[in-house]
């Protein structure tokens, strides 16, 4: 009897591994492929905000993002881009695939390539969109988006639970990443929890119960028969058990691989 442990952040707590590597790794998915889709989706924020500022901000971006419904808040725009380009890179599989959306096979690539073949006079925010369309619309079958209100058919929102509870998992983005540079401040996530959800987040729960600054002894002392098994072009392999710990507890890690 053995386990197979595929995409198993278990390092991705307290400051084990440094905060900004999962989305580090998503934008090193990027600019793998193309540096010019990097630096498109990284200047679109700023646009974004630029945009936010002037007087008809919401309606114009509702025309530009082909919204449903109109805007009642420019941050829903940047959640919505945010979460195409996080989600695609997670998916990013060599063949077609419906795990979260319908898209096609290495969609990064395919988000890359709207990036770069776009014209000359597009902006970065509109080459952004385009590019995250791919992951709303692959199958051509939306003919608006809910930007604010789309529908969560996998039950995705129970991660929000999850990490306001025992799943604390301390992210922030540094300035190499695609995404604007932020910090993790701990005192506010946990109000914003308590406000969410009446509860408070227990941080150290995971690395108290299972172990986790010296996981080798840990799962030396009871731990056989696991394999870890990691791609890097996953972003959560950043978090995951990358070296071999014993005879029985070895970690298969492939380059390009999901």
């Amino acid at each position: 009897i053995g386990a197979l442990a595929s995409s198993a952040p278990i390092l991705q707590f307290d400051k084990i591994i440094p905060w900004s590597s999962f989305y580090d790794a998503v934008s090193l998915d990027f600019k793998d492929v193309s540096q010019n889709c990097y630096e498109v989706i990284k200047g679109s924020w700023a646009e974004l905000v630029a945009i936010s500022n002037q007087k008809h901000a919401l309606a114009e971006l509702s025309k530009a993002f082909r919204t449903c419904k109109s805007l009642h808040s420019t941050a829903s725009v940047l959640e919505w881009l945010w979460t195409a380009f996080v989600y695609t890179a997670m998916v990013n599989y060599p063949t077609e695939a419906n795990f979260l959306k319908p898209l096609p096979a290495y969609p990064v690539q395919q988000m890359c390539k709207i990036i770069d073949k776009s014209p000359s006079g597009a902006t970065r925010l509109t080459r952004a969109f385009a590019a995250a369309s791919l992951y709303y619309n692959y199958s051509q079958t939306e003919n608006c988006f809910e930007v604010e209100h789309e529908v969560d058919p996998h039950g995705l929102h129970g991660w929000h639970w999850q990490t306001c509870t025992e799943m604390v998992m301390p992210m922030t983005c540094s300035n190499e990443s695609m995404f604007p540079p932020s910090g993790f401040d701990y005192k506010k996530f946990a109000e914003q929890c308590r406000m969410k959800y009446g509860v408070l987040p227990r941080p150290h729960w995971i690395t108290t119960e299972f172990g986790g600054e010296r996981i080798e002894k840990v799962l030396k002392r009871f731990g056989s028969n696991i394999i870890f098994s990691n791609g890097m072009q996953d972003p959560w392999s950043r978090g995951g058990v990358l070296r071999n710990i014993s005879a029985t507890i070895i970690a298969l890690v492939t380059e390009k691989g999901m």
